[in-house]
């Protein structure tokens, strides 16, 4: 009599605690390759060890042992006539009680298994049985795997956390964002997985793409190019001209499952809008999801190089105003991730292994598509650019070049001054464990300036030019030594209400009297170096004796420039000083000013307890005076809130403050984040956030 599997267990609940996915769900069984589970079968008989027993495991639509998308294992173990990829195994578990036919099995995925969802089935004899679907994900705790990441607290960190921080502002203005990334929410399962489906490469070849999922490094390049909608059916829509009609200004978000779900049930059409921080969060989530570590990363006075050149010329006219536009560009910041995984690729240039950069705002094409990297951190470091993927673009924008360039009413140019260390600063990421800024900048460049740096430099300026048919460009040197010293600073923490006060600083480097006609120019700029407004231009002769300091303080008020930066992200303040007698001497000094938004607060009434409401409190107060319309407040945060709640608010009168509240019921323990965000008349998306301790429900 042939034997029956009458009954399957899974063990949910228990493999996905054991697996780390317990947070997703514990409703389908969700497991990491490389690391075991357990299966029980009840048979229609006693069972013995002996006896024939096979399962299959099969992913994809063309499932084979060939390419490691079936594996058929177990006793008598299979005869192959071709080597077969990512083969499990199982093995009877001590726990069995065979004589009354209960078959414990300890199944063990293929640590080089392609993730995502498996059929898995049994035979007995001659009766194949269904046992039900998994998903398989990477394993960071697994050492055998790619992604393994042996630090227990950055694994917590970079693979666990669903809460973040990201680094925003310009280089000596940098302000931190809390972002939910959410991975373990509700359809995250559906949804990552829907991404890998409908990504180009799969439905060009389906057997093929499937098959390459073992690989973090060919699935880290799917979802770079997924995140974006430039070549696809991507997540995010990118728009940086203001004009946000249709969808919603990026800086609203702070949730990439809001963007996630809306993508997912809107039948995959693209989300309006993203910017840089919002693509590189919500690959951070998918990432994450799916096993990879991943961290959101910011690289202030970021460049922008179109053309491997690693220089970057910036053109000025002699009021300050950019006179000439030019492909090239600085952002203020500009927003990637870093995932960690091994580059066997690399191996025969040597050891890339560790942090990997990829970026999925769309930029410039990678190999056809919208993607970039994974360009290794080290390979940066050392300005091996010949290396893939991507690796110039990423070293130049830590490390380019720029050139300044006065043009002059006739178009002439003449040069003011070469800048070798302004790119690329307090490049930032989350720090492990808590929400400071960890400076991570001397992983991708050598110290500005040391001899190592532009030794790395120049090397990577050889190799781009015997890859780039006509790119002579060699590492620009300086301008001859200037003669008056030109600085901006300010004194005091600027707010977006507030009047900005600035102090102009000129110091005469010789023993000569200069007169200098100094124009001071305020600019209102996206932080993608592109000017919006010409706010304030302010034409002025001064006297520079030798030996002393000239000192001009600068005010901008808020009546002149708040009317300007609603859709703006900084302020470019730049001031051009000319000699009188020697017209050729001109002089530059620049400051990129972040204002800092009046602070929203939201907090917590009470003890945060899961399944239990409690009452949420967010207050304003309007710091301007005049009345603020067109009033609403947004609040989100996983475990807390299913859906994002939005609540109009009356306006607000100068002075007077804002008190809402929300009835909040957690669904999750533990640590997690409210986000607010207060939208105005005159203040764009002012966030506010706080971390709960939800006690679990068993503590009730």
């Amino acid at each position: 009599m042939a034997t029956i599997i009458k009954k399957v267990d899974l063990h949910c609940q228990a493999n996905n605690s054991a697996h780390h996915t317990s947070d997703i769900t514990t409703d389908q069984l969700i497991v990491r390759r490389g690391q075991s589970f357990l299966l029980t079968l009840e048979m229609s008989r006693p069972f013995t060890e002996g006896e024939e027993l096979h399962l299959t495991a099969e992913t994809g639509s063309h499932p084979s042992e060939e390419r490691g998308t079936r594996s058929v294992f177990g006793n008598p173990s299979p005869m192959y006539s071709k080597a077969i990829k990512a083969a499990w195994k199982y093995s009877i578990d001590s726990s069995s009680a065979l004589q009354r036919g209960i078959v414990v099995l300890t199944v063990t995925p293929a640590a080089d298994a392609p993730v995502g969802r498996y059929l898995l089935s049994a035979s007995t004899e001659r009766k194949k049985t269904s046992l039900g679907s998994l998903v398989v994900l990477y394993n960071p705790w697994c050492s055998a795997d790619w992604v393994y990441l042996p630090n227990g607290n950055e694994r917590e960190e970079y693979v666990m956390n669903e809460q973040g921080v990201i680094f925003r502002g310009a280089g000596h203005f940098i302000t931190p964002m809390q972002w939910d990334y959410g991975q373990f929410e509700d359809d995250m399962v559906d949804i990552c997985l829907k991404m890998l489906d409908i990504n180009p490469k799969h439905l060009k070849d389906p057997a093929d793409d499937v098959s390459a999922r073992c690989n973090p490094i060919y699935v880290s390049r799917v979802v770079s190019a997924m995140i974006n909608s430039n070549d696809d059916r991507g997540v995010l829509q990118g728009c940086w001209d203001g004009n946000y009609v249709g969808g919603l200004n990026p800086t609203h978000w702070s949730s990439s499952t809001n963007i996630l779900q809306r993508w997912y049930l809107n039948n995959c059409h693209p989300v309006k809008y993203g910017q840089c921080w919002v693509f590189a969060a919500v690959m951070c989530t998918v990432m994450r999801f799916l096993g990879i570590p991943c961290r959101v990363v910011t690289n202030f006075e970021s460049a922008h190089d179109t053309d491997k050149s690693l220089t970057i010329d910036n053109f000025f006219g002699h009021s300050g105003v950019v006179a000439k536009k030019s492909r090239d560009s600085v952002w203020n910041f500009h927003v990637w991730v870093e995932a960690w995984m091994k580059r066997p690729d690399l191996l025969k240039y040597g050891n890339y292994d560790g942090w990997q950069v990829l970026d999925p705002t769309p930029q410039e094409r990678s190999q056809g598509a919208f993607c970039c990297g994974p360009a290794p951190v080290s390979a940066i470091l050392k300005g091996h650019v010949d290396l893939k993927y991507d690796i110039p673009f990423v070293f130049a924008e830590v490390n380019a070049d720029i050139v300044n360039w006065m043009v002059s009413a006739t178009g002439s140019k003449t040069k003011m001054n070469s800048d070798t260390r302004k790119v690329g600063q307090n490049i930032s990421t989350k720090a492990v464990g808590s929400s400071r800024r960890m400076d991570i900048t001397d992983s991708y460049k050598d110290k500005e300036g040391s001899a190592r740096e532009r030794t790395v430099f120049k090397h990577a300026v050889t190799s781009l030019n015997s890859q780039e048919e006509g790119n002579d460009r060699g590492p620009q040197k300086g301008a001859e030594p200037l003669k008056v010293e030109m600085k901006i600073e300010k004194d005091r923490k600027l707010l977006s209400s507030q009047d900005v006060t600035l102090m102009l600083t000129l110091r005469s480097k010789d023993k000569t009297t200069r007169v200098l006609s100094i124009v001071i120019n305020v600019q209102a700029m996206r932080y993608t170096g592109v000017p919006v407004y010409n706010i304030e231009t302010k034409p002025e002769d001064r006297t520079l004796n030798p030996g002393q300091d000239l000192c001009a303080p600068i005010i901008i008020p808020f009546s002149v420039y708040g009317k300007h930066t609603a859709d703006c992200d900084s302020l470019k303040v730049s001031a051009v000083a000319t000699d009188k007698k020697q017209p050729d001497n001109i002089y530059l000094a620049e400051i990129d000013v972040v204002l800092e938004d009046p602070p929203l607060s939201i907090a917590v009434l009470g003890q945060a307890q899961q399944y239990r409401a409690m009452i949420v409190e967010v207050t304003f107060e309007n710091p301007t005076n005049e009345t603020l319309r067109n009033c609403s407040l947004t609040v989100m945060g996983s475990g807390l809130l299913r859906t994002v709640t939005e609540k109009r608010v009356p306006d607000l009168k100068p002075k007077e403050t804002m008190r809402c509240s929300f009835l909040v019921t957690p669904y999750k323990a533990g640590l997690r984040t409210l986000v607010a965000d207060f939208d105005c008349s005159a203040f764009r998306d002012i966030k506010g956030s706080c971390t709960v301790d939800v006690k679990p429900h068993c503590c009730l």
